[in-house]
């Protein structure tokens, strides 16, 4: 039976057997082996599988909860960005390209934390946050919510998502409005060049 430790895009933590190409971490979240809090702290992380010949074992008390994702791209509008210490390179990429498109200064890591977490939690819930926004303007990587799903934007498709995978794609709308699920911070990082992996053709 498949662990309760993958993530989907909406950020919600779920037992498929789905393949994750990415670790997540929101700290600590379960009792013995069961989840048991949607998160610990604003530090949520895409991970490396592997880094140096370092070994993550699940459920280990009082050690942070080993999640997974699908792809870069649901890591990323489930609210998660680039770890500074194995992903360090792809770090540095998504924070520099975030603030150029956002005409900032580049955030710290404490200050993109906090920042990413306004963005993707209605204050006091664990309720994700929508973002309106158009068609047109998206960036490749983009995840929409339609008819309440997820839906991963393409150059000129867009392709929706489940706990089997992606699904058959149809033709992006070329105009309109649409709620985005992937947070102002990470819409910005890859509207300015950053490019997350997806494990999709279309």
């Amino acid at each position: 039976m498949a662990a309760r430790n993958r993530v989907t895009p909406t950020g919600e933590i779920v037992a498929v057997p789905l393949r994750g190409a990415w670790l997540g971490n929101r700290g600590i979240l379960h009792r013995d082996r069961e989840v048991v809090r949607f998160h610990a702290s604003a530090l949520w992380i895409i991970c490396a599988l592997s880094f140096k010949d370092w070994r993550l074992p699940q459920w280990r008390p009082h050690h942070f909860t080993v999640l997974f994702f699908h792809d870069e791209a649901v890591a990323l509008a489930a609210g998660h960005r680039p770890c500074a210490l194995c992903r360090r390179a792809a770090y540095n990429v998504y924070r520099r390209a975030s603030a150029a498109a956002q005409q900032r200064p580049v955030l710290s890591a404490k200050d993109l934390d906090q920042q990413l977490h306004r963005e993707r939690i209605v204050r006091g819930t664990h309720r994700r946050r929508l973002h309106p926004s158009t068609w047109s303007s998206l960036p490749v990587g983009t995840f929409v919510m339609t008819d309440g799903e997820p839906e991963l934007v393409l150059d000129d498709a867009v392709v929706p998502w489940s706990v089997r995978g992606y699904g058959s794609p149809r033709r992006r709308p070329r105009r309109g409005n649409v709620e985005v699920l992937t947070p102002p911070s990470s819409v910005a990082a890859l509207t300015a060049g950053y490019r997350a992996q997806i494990a999709v053709d279309a």
